[in-house]
């Protein structure tokens, strides 16, 4: 099991170091904030692949019942992969908030300090706060305290990693300056609908699966089920919704610019005369 820790600690960090060193042979007006945020999207999509996939075979295999079917995978891609990627995503996101400031020459980002990875929180406290929720909450409910029961259940929570390579390819494609092809608007429609499918739409969903097993309505399940798997629910589900909220902000102000800038661009809201226009 050690062995196979070690490979998931070594998977990611190997990764983000192998794209740091070859996409500045390919993109050579990057600057280093541009290549490891790159990188770092990279990666986190390298690993919304695979917990993806891992959900999938999970989820498949256990469907016929949901409290006992077990599979291997839904405790060892926890351990496996999981924590390693989660504690590596940390340190990747303060590496691309850090050179974000260092590229702009900012005093305090000289060097790495505690005042730079103070500054890190206090701006991705949420961020971090996630992460470290995953590492305190799901980690050891998968290991100690579901009784060998709900593999589809952790199954259906690698699910919510669909949604990572699109919110990637969105961010990639802004640093490629391709953010007005229909490529990044097709994509920002799939970031909206597989975040709320996957990330929202999914919390009520393994109520209702839990309800159907028992033979009891959705709104009694919170009453059959922990107070701390409630409460570990409210707390991954909780910023989904936060951040939900912001990409469709995002995704209407950007709707705006664009029938702003057609507007504009058209004859007819042209002040001079439609003669000249044309």
């Amino acid at each position: 099991m050690w062995r196979v820790l070690v490979s998931g600690a070594v998977l990611f960090p190997g990764l983000f170091l192998a794209f740091r060193k070859a996409l500045p042979a390919v993109f050579k007006r990057w600057t280093e904030a541009d290549v490891v945020l790159v990188s770092e999207r990279l990666v986190s999509s390298i690993h919304a692949i695979m917990a993806t996939t891992a959900g999938i075979v999970v989820v498949s295999s256990c469907r016929g019942n949901v409290i006992t079917d077990r599979h291997w995978l839904a405790t060892t891609f926890v351990i496996w992969y999981g924590v390693p990627y989660m504690s590596y995503d940390i340190f990747a996101m303060y590496l691309s908030h850090y050179y974000r400031f260092w590229v702009k020459g900012h005093e305090d980002y000289k060097g790495h300090s505690l005042r730079t990875v103070n500054s890190f929180v206090r701006k991705e406290f949420l961020l971090v706060l996630h992460h470290i929720a995953l590492l305190t909450i799901l980690l050891p409910i998968t290991l100690f305290f579901r009784k060998e029961q709900g593999d589809y259940f952790i199954g259906c929570l690698f699910l919510t990693e669909l949604s990572t390579p699109f919110v990637s390819l969105g961010k990639i494609l802004i640093q490629l300056g391709m953010q007005d092809c229909w490529l990044h608007k097709v994509n920002g429609g799939m970031v909206l609908l597989s975040f709320f499918l996957c990330r929202i739409v999914l919390f009520p969903y393994m109520y209702w699966v839990y309800g159907a097993h028992y033979g009891i309505p959705v709104y009694s399940v919170p009453f059959h089920i922990p107070l701390s798997a409630n409460l570990g629910n409210l707390c991954i589900l909780a910023p989904q919704v936060y951040w939900f909220v912001l990409l469709c902000r995002k995704g209407y102000r950007l709707y705006k610019r664009q029938c702003s800038a057609k507007g504009q661009d058209s004859p007819l809201s042209s002040t001079e005369p439609l003669s000249k226009a044309e």
